[in-house]
């Protein structure tokens, strides 16, 4: 079986979010996904693009926010840069019982949209 998920992110709209919401980030984002998005020039748009993965995971998995804790799906980058996923905790069981076991990923951003695409197989 395959599913696909994608999600789109208005960046501006999410960083008034964090500012009115500061703790926010910490619910949503792993130590290190906020590590990473702090090294650059605007943590955001970094920030914006693993949520929208994060909404493409959970769409893929057929399920919708709430169903399985955002820091349970986690992007993490290999050595050669590109960006792959990580399922913890709910999200891993969730795959688990759909019988979903790898995940293809693609996130693109500007500084005023973020997109991710998954596919899960």
């Amino acid at each position: 079986m395959t599913e696909i998920g994608t999600d789109l992110v208005d960046v501006d709209r999410f960083r008034r979010v964090l500012q009115r919401r500061p703790g926010l980030a910490g619910r949503l984002f792993t130590e290190d996904e906020r590590s990473y998005a702090a090294t650059a020039n605007d943590p955001t748009e970094r920030l914006a693009v693993r949520f929208a993965a994060k909404e493409a995971v959970m769409k893929a998995l057929g399920c919708g926010i709430g169903a399985v804790r955002m820091v349970d799906i986690e992007v993490v980058r290999g050595d050669d840069g590109n960006p792959s996923l990580l399922l913890h905790g709910s999200a891993a069981s969730l795959a688990a019982e759909r019988g979903l076991v790898s995940f293809k990923l693609s996130m693109t951003h500007t500084d005023t949209v973020a997109h991710a695409m998954v596919v899960a197989e």
